[in-house]
């Protein structure tokens, strides 16, 4: 007897037992059966996630249109810039064979030269017409080459082309210029009183808004345009940056590598006080901060 009541127990609590699990594998059964049973429902769930994820973007940056009009004009801007050196260094390659002696610093008058001579065989008043002043200058260096024969049409037409594209750039580029000028202006006046408006544009786009750059302290604000020198300095102890899109005022052309650091903190301080002007109080504060900045200047170059 005791032991039919031992089996009984047992046989009771596999029963439990089996009902326990049936009730879990219920559940994973709901859990697994899909919630939404067309596709419509389901694109309509995308679309709205999407529009939520746009959302916080937009909050995470907290950038109006002028900020991200300026921020897009200015890397299309730059973008423009190396296309426009490299087809220039293919240029100057490809017509420099004919005319080896041809060489100016000038992107756009090389180009005007290309569009219109392809031999030796030029009018002195044409070419003034081209060129300006330098035409006798530039006359010379045409004669003096001795590079290839003279230039085949077909292959004319094709470097002409060329030039034509690069010319086109270069129209390109001072239409954006002339926007940035007037869209950073309107943006952050006090800045750009401060330092040139092309630089101002490159700082509001590493900050991504105007807001990000007016609570950005001073140091940080020195450093923009650097970061790739300032993660060598972290990853493998090299020296630390001291400076990065303030290297391309003028006026740091003249000194020294001390005073360029010093220069820069200046710079960097009126900067954080103009960006915060601009933002917030929208105050013209900016001759007091450049005859302050004058100063600095003159107690550098005293140094």
């Amino acid at each position: 007897m005791p032991s039919d009541n031992k089996f009984k127990k047992f046989k009771s609590n596999n029963r439990r037992d089996n009902n326990f699990k049936g009730s879990f594998k219920g559940k994973d059964n709901y859990k697994n059966k899909p919630r939404y049973d067309n596709q419509s429902n389901r694109d309509d769930r995308r679309s709205r996630f999407m529009r939520k994820a746009r959302g916080e973007v937009m909050m995470a940056y907290k950038a109006t249109a002028i900020d991200h009009s300026i921020i897009e004009a200015i890397k299309s801007y730059n973008e423009l810039e190396k296309i426009r050196n490299i087809v220039y260094e293919r240029l100057e390659e490809w017509y420099g064979a004919y005319f080896p002696n041809l060489k100016l610093n000038n992107h756009e008058t090389y180009a005007k030269i290309i569009t219109k001579i392809n031999n030796k065989d030029i009018e002195m008043e044409n070419l003034k017409g081209i060129v300006g002043e330098e035409h006798e200058k530039i006359l010379r260096l045409i004669k003096s080459s001795e590079g290839f024969p003279e230039i085949d049409t077909e292959e004319y037409k094709a470097m002409s082309a060329l030039a034509e594209q690069e010319l086109a750039i270069i129209k390109l580029q001072e239409e954006l210029g002339s926007f940035l000028e007037v869209q950073t202006k309107k943006l952050m006046p006090n800045i750009v009183y401060l330092i040139d408006y092309k630089i101002a544009a490159e700082m509001l786009s590493m900050a991504g808004s105007l807001e990000h750059l007016a609570i950005m302290p001073a140091s940080t604000i020195q450093l923009l345009g650097a970061e790739k020198a300032l993660f060598k300095h972290v990853k493998f102890g090299s020296r630390p940056p001291k400076y990065g899109y303030l290297f391309k005022l003028p006026e740091f052309a003249m000194l020294d590598k001390k005073e360029k650091g010093r220069m820069a903190r200046a710079y960097a301080t009126k900067i954080s006080i103009a960006a915060r002007a601009d933002y917030y109080t929208k105050r013209f504060i900016a001759d007091k901060l450049k005859e302050s900045l004058n100063v600095s200047k003159k107690k550098t170059n005293e140094n």
